[in-house]
């Protein structure tokens, strides 16, 4: 079953703001509330809607954040990406194209958790080398 312009609507919608009310949603969408709970309901259980989070402001985010850019042995990835996705540090892994197979976003706390983080990615196995690039500064942010 493929999504309409309504259900596209609806998930932009909850993509700026995932708390907003139903009711709220059904006034912006021009629909009725349970249309939109049974939207919602079923977008999720098709998988399209695959959960509902938060973004950090500035004042909750861990002060460091770090780039890993990760080559992964032959068909080691899943072993890999199961490796990153048990580090909390991790807070999102994109697969790429080029010299690296995969780009490892960080944030940690201090120094020193964010070197003992780098040092579990580095003796992964399954990866082949990494090049880590600290975050100095942030000029331009959109996930805020």
């Amino acid at each position: 079953m493929q999504t309409d312009e309504t259900d596209r609507a609806l998930i932009a919608a909850l993509s700026e703001n995932a708390r907003l009310p139903v009711a709220d949603l059904a006034r912006r969408l021009g629909i009725a509330r349970t249309t939109v709970q049974a939207r919602i309901d079923r977008l999720v259980e098709r998988g399209l809607i695959a959960g509902f989070t938060l973004r950090r402001g500035p004042g909750l985010r861990p002060p460091l954040r770090a780039t890993v850019l990760i080559s992964v042995e032959p068909r080691a990835t899943p072993a890999v990406l199961d490796r990153l996705r048990s580090m909390p540090q991790v807070d999102c892994v994109h697969t790429t194209s080029g010299r690296f197979d995969l780009i490892a976003q960080l944030a940690a706390e201090d120094t020193e958790v964010l070197d003992q983080c780098l040092d579990r990615i580095g003796e992964a196995k399954g990866v082949r080398s990494s090049e880590s690039l600290i975050h100095l500064s942030t000029k331009i942010d959109r996930s805020a």
